[in-house]
């Protein structure tokens, strides 16, 4: 009778360490852009040509293989689906639309890790505009992950370098920020809560808060994507932009301590952290909250 449970405790092992073996993920470099795979399903590209703004994430593909994210629109055509970027900083502008008012270049992008259970990828950039002298270089860590098939997950890790002193105006385009795709937003029925369960622009706008999720039905399908802030950066937790129509950032540039400006130092650096979930079901179905609970120790 051991015997045969030996036998079963074995091969319920073997099958445990499969399914963990199955989740592959891949990174492939095609010129100015990188394409990963989960499981050879296409999850998202991240796009760093020089005739952009910025880098950016597009498509982020969620459960029914559509985009949970948005492309530009008529009306906001400087929201590229998932991006860092800022505006007001020493006269330049490096978040909405023409590249001579400053753009975010990519000085070189690489693939550290490709082909197992992680993708991970380095982003060095440059701020800088017509001329001026760039006042900001950043180093960009990239990880996706795959916790399971039905949760995809990008972790965006940043280190600001100031390269002489730096002020930023007081302003709502700054930093890590998500464009949801108009299926998925509160004008068309979808759900924006935070962590304290304050929805849709009127309960989120200006509350500090440690994460939003955006969930909404498309076809038969309910899937979302959530920004998270790492406890570890300043000003944690931020007070977030938020629009009923898709938009949400953790925007501390908005809220200034001196309600005027964000100064630093030329040589200071500064780290932020963030996690992105792309799932399937609402907030309460994907567990964001405990999700979140286990980012805070990382």
């Amino acid at each position: 009778m051991h015997y045969f449970k030996r036998i079963l405790f074995f091969a319920v092992v073997v099958s445990g360490m499969e399914g963990r073996a199955q989740t592959k993920i891949t990174a492939q470099k095609l010129n100015s852009k990188i394409d990963i795979t989960i499981n050879n399903n296409f999850f998202t590209s991240y796009i760093f040509s020089q005739d952009e703004k910025y880098p950016f994430f597009y498509p982020v593909n969620g459960p029914s293989n559509a985009s949970v994210t948005s492309m530009r629109n008529g009306n906001y055509p400087h929201h590229s689906s998932l991006f860092f970027g800022c505006d007001r900083v020493n006269g330049g502008n490096y978040w909405q639309e023409g590249l001579e008012k400053g753009q975010i270049i990519s000085l070189r992008a690489d693939i550290i890790q490709s082909g197992g259970d992680k993708v991970v990828i380095e982003n060095e950039c440059i701020w800088r505009r017509p001329e001026a002298n760039a006042p900001i270089k950043d180093f960009r860590t990239i990880t996706i992950t795959a916790p399971s098939k039905d949760l995809y997950q990008i972790d965006f890790d940043v280190t600001m370098e100031t390269l002489m002193d730096v002020t930023i105006l007081k302003t709502n385009h700054s930093l890590f920020s998500g464009r949801m795709d108009p299926d998925l937003a509160v004008i068309n029925g979808g759900t924006m809560v935070n962590a304290e369960g304050n929805q849709a622009e009127k309960g989120t706008f200006g509350v500090k808060s440690p994460w939003i999720d955006c969930s909404g039905k498309r076809g038969d399908k309910v899937e979302g994507l959530t920004i998270m802030q790492h406890p570890s950066n300043p000003w944690y937790p931020s007070p977030w932009f938020t629009r009923d129509y898709g938009f949400f950032s953790p925007t501390p540039m908005y809220w200034p301590q001196d309600d005027k400006a964000t100064v630093m130092k030329k040589g200071e650096k500064l780290t932020l952290r963030y996690r992105v979930l792309v799932h399937a079901g609402d907030h309460k179905t994907a567990n964001v909250a405990s999700l979140f609970e286990k980012y805070k120790s990382e």
